[in-house]
């Protein structure tokens, strides 16, 4: 055995032995992380700080609210975010720590407020060299924090909505917002950045270091506190980077190990939610049916990007042993994949490896994993939520095939609720076609896009902007990298994709729960269908695919699938 045989050997002994480990882990967290989360929102014991916050705000937490009550205070609250994320930019040059830093420009400036507030976290600019401690600490770590608390809530509505009866009220907003920030995300938060410290991720405030390099030249090596928000951006499946280059920097991501806990992160809460599904519904059934839909999806996309990147293509990358443009050698080809898949299947948008640079078909997986609605677990929140839509449209059509009302969980699926089911699915699709379009068909815009943001003419370019708004219209914030998005265009189309992206959907998500929570259950008979069985989840996942192939299988024939294919 040659040396080279026995390294790759080794390499793959331990991609296979940090793939057992995540598997073990993510089932402890389901079951452990999952039994807490329906603690924290189904007691109705208070902490002290609790009480104290809500007697400062004016809050009853005894007292629910209706489904537009709680959405108002979604929305309010998010509304005052995003203006104080817009006014820290603004004011930036007279803020302590700004390093000296000028403020963004206007549109920057919304984008990015637009972006953190609605938990997307695309990044027009190079963080280390554009905003001050303060700006990163104040504004955009604390919106890591509440706008994944807010999506965290909205889910645990509408599960809600399916275990009420006859209600009308869905919960207290500002008491699930609390207990999402001060008893799941913080505390975490707190053990995760210990750990990443201790893996040799930075916490300083020692601003830029001048470092004299070996032939005599001189380099500027910024710091700051990059594990206290690298943790809460992947726990939070926000994914907005300290660095430029994101998890791909060693400061935030040092080694193979931290690679993989940045995984867990990512992936524990969206996998336990489904667990505190099953437990308020009253059927654990329920939640494993859910979570096996989700697995499936996830290692289907994983192991189709991970061949497409082994694949391939020419006699360099075969002796490369895969295409590792783009890729940390620290993390090789299985730990970049899995790492991008985790990252768009769960709208985090972190990435350890450069998207930009994938093949064809690896760099299509990212986007079909953002298509299909980030549901395979998807986000903190939004993953659940919008695969239970799915699963409201699925026991609809298998309604329709054997001629029966249709029922999920007990609650009849009428009108009102497949419709508010059908405008969820079709909100992303029309925000992303409609964005990539109006790039190409206006002839200024156009003018602008080819000239001034696309550094990859033809097939690829087109990719890019695809990319761009499937990214914000789906609440991720990946990039192809080789599109420049800091133009009055891309800041305020995208930010308006990012705000519809993340609020439209949230406002029928919550009507669905009032819809619900209103109805009484109805008697489990001979003729109810099954929804914890394979043949459920089968349909469940056909449903997935069919609606995401009709929807965008003419965009991506102009795009990837024609530059694979060329």
């Amino acid at each position: 055995m040659d040396a080279t045989t026995f390294l790759n050997g080794a390499s793959w002994l331990a991609a296979g032995l940090a793939l057992l480990v995540l598997v073990v882990v993510l089932g402890l967290a389901h079951r452990i992380l999952g039994d807490y989360l329906t603690r924290v929102y189904t007691t109705e014991k208070d902490w002290r700080v609790e009480r104290g916050l809500y007697r400062v705000i004016g809050v009853d937490p005894r007292a629910e609210q209706s489904w537009p009550a709680y959405l108002r205070g979604v929305l309010a609250f998010s509304l005052v975010g995003l203006l104080l994320v817009y006014l820290l930019q603004r004011i930036q040059p007279w803020l302590p720590y700004s390093l000296g830093l000028p403020a963004p420009s206007e549109p920057l400036s919304f984008n990015t407020a637009a972006s953190f507030v609605a938990n997307t976290n695309w990044q027009s600019y190079s963080p280390e060299v554009s905003l001050g401690y303060t700006v990163q600490l104040a504004g955009l770590a604390v919106q890591n924090f509440v706008s994944a608390a807010v999506g965290i809530a909205v889910a645990v509505a509408l599960v809600r909505g399916f275990a009420y009866r006859r209600t009308g009220t869905i919960g207290n907003f500002w008491v699930d917002l609390l207990r999402g920030c001060l008893r799941v995300l913080l505390p975490i938060s707190v053990v995760g950045a210990v750990v990443l410290i201790a893996g040799g991720v930075i916490q300083n405030l020692s601003g830029f270091q001048t470092a004299t390099t070996l032939v005599g030249g001189t380099q500027s090596i910024p710091g700051g506190p990059v594990a206290s928000q690298e943790v809460i951006k992947l726990l939070g499946t926000n994914g907005g980077g300290f660095f430029n280059t994101n998890s791909a920097h060693p400061f935030e991501n040092p080694t193979g190990w931290t690679n993989l806990f940045e995984i867990v992160l990512m992936l524990a809460i969206p996998v336990a939610l489904p667990r505190l599904f099953g437990r308020m519904v009253g059927d654990l059934r329920q939640g494993y049916a859910v979570l096996a839909a989700m697995g499936v999806i996830f290692v289907a996309s994983f192991a189709l990007m991970t061949w497409a990147e082994l694949a391939g293509g020419g006699s360099a990358t075969h002796a490369a042993g895969g295409a590792m443009e783009g890729k940390e050698q620290r993390f090789g080809i299985v730990g970049s994949t899995l790492f991008s898949t985790t990252s768009t299947a769960t709208s985090t948008g972190a990435v350890n490896a450069m998207h930009d640079s994938f093949t064809p078909f690896g760099g299509m997986m990212a986007l079909l994993n953002m298509m299909i609605g980030e549901l395979a677990p998807g986000g903190v929140g939004s993953g659940l939520y919008g695969i239970l839509v799915i699963a409201v449209i699925a026991v609809f059509i298998a309604g329709l095939l054997v001629g029966r009302t249709p029922e999920y969980l007990g609650k009849k699926i009428g009108a009102r609720e497949i419709k508010l089911a059908s405008l969820y699915i079709l909100v992303t699709p029309a925000l992303v076609l409609i964005g990539t379009a109006l790039s190409f068909a206006i002839p200024a815009i156009r003018a602008d896009v080819v000239t001034t943001s696309i550094w990859n003419p033809g097939i690829h370019g087109f990719s890019e902007v695809l990319y761009a708004f499937t990214s914000a219209a789906n609440n991720n914030g990946s990039a192809f990298a080789g599109l420049t998005a800091n133009t009055p265009w891309f800041n305020t189309a995208l930010g308006v994709a990012m705000l519809l992206g993340r609020f439209v959907p949230i406002v029928l998500v919550l009507a669905l729960a009032g819809s619900l929570a209103a109805q009484d259950r109805v008697p489990v008979t001979a003729g109810t269908l099954p929804t914890h069985r394979p043949q459920f989840i089968g349909l469940l996942i056909g449903v997935i695919v069919i609606v995401t192939a009709l929807t965008y299988f003419p965009v991506l024939a102009l795009g990837p699938l024609a530059e694979g294919l060329s």
